[in-house]
């Protein structure tokens, strides 16, 4: 499966951090393709592109504010949680994804 994530606090450092690392280590763990966009502090790390979008099976948004530049997902399926979700339950918020493309 190919995942797309955004992780975004507000604050945008510590929790956006930890569940971005969270989403990618249990995703690989689980034989999937995923790439996620941090926003925060710092902007838009890790940008998602136009190709990833494309390819792209399935988005998890796991956010506590507003994201920049929504309007690119607006054709893949999505799961939106707070950011704590997917530092506490990774696999779980990933499972839930899927079954959205099932």
């Amino acid at each position: 499966m190919n995942i797309l994530a955004i992780t975004a606090c507000p604050a945008g450092v510590a929790h956006t951090n930890m569940a971005a690392a969270a989403l990618e280590m249990t995703a690989k763990k689980m034989g999937h393709k995923i790439k996620v966009e941090k926003q925060g502090a710092m902007g838009i790390e890790n940008s998602i592109s136009a190709k990833d979008v494309a390819n792209a099976e399935v988005l998890i948004l796991a956010v506590d504010t507003a994201i920049a530049k929504s309007d690119r997902f607006s054709s893949i399926p999505t799961v939106k949680v707070p950011v704590a979700e997917a530092v506490k339950n990774p696999q779980g918020l990933i499972n839930k994804a899927l079954e959205l493309v099932k």
